[in-house]
């Protein structure tokens, strides 16, 4: 459990500085969750998901 939250946010932050940032990490990383959402079937997502919700806010906000 985390006592000092200001000291853990300083702690983070300065070992977020002090890390360099890893382009081929980060990619794998990436391509691995798009493989995961893949086999779970949630992507690529369906164009047409949420359309009725997405028009009827437009009606809400154009009236």
């Amino acid at each position: 459990m985390i006592r000092d939250r200001k000291a853990w946010q300083q702690f983070e932050a300065e070992w977020q500085c002090s890390q360099e940032p890893d382009l081929e990490a980060n990619l794998r990383v990436f391509e691995v969750l798009l493989e995961h959402a893949r086999a779970l079937g949630v992507w690529p997502p369906h164009p047409l998901e949420g359309i009725d919700h997405d028009t009827c806010l437009a009606k809400v906000v154009n009236t």
